[in-house]
């Protein structure tokens, strides 16, 4: 089990990039600016982002029974 301890000092973010899975195991990648919008983005833009953005924090995301599957949001 992944453990998360979140930062006492709140965090200012532009953007949240998810990976997370549907219900039956596929994966959806999201970009989300906080407040206005989510939108359903490509697995190449989410990795793009992931390698050339600066990463403020990232949280780990797991759900019962699928502790398999790796999921996360990162904030830039």
């Amino acid at each position: 089990m992944m453990r998360y301890i979140p930062s006492p000092i709140p965090l200012k973010y532009d953007f949240v990039f998810s990976a997370t899975a549907n219900s039956s195991g596929r994966m959806q990648y999201h970009r989300i600016k906080p407040g206005q919008s989510k939108l359903r983005i490509s697995r190449t833009e989410f990795i793009k982002a992931y390698n050339e953005a600066q990463i403020i924090a990232i949280n780990p995301l797991q759900q019962r029974g699928q502790e398999a599957v790796f999921q996360f949001e990162f904030y830039i």
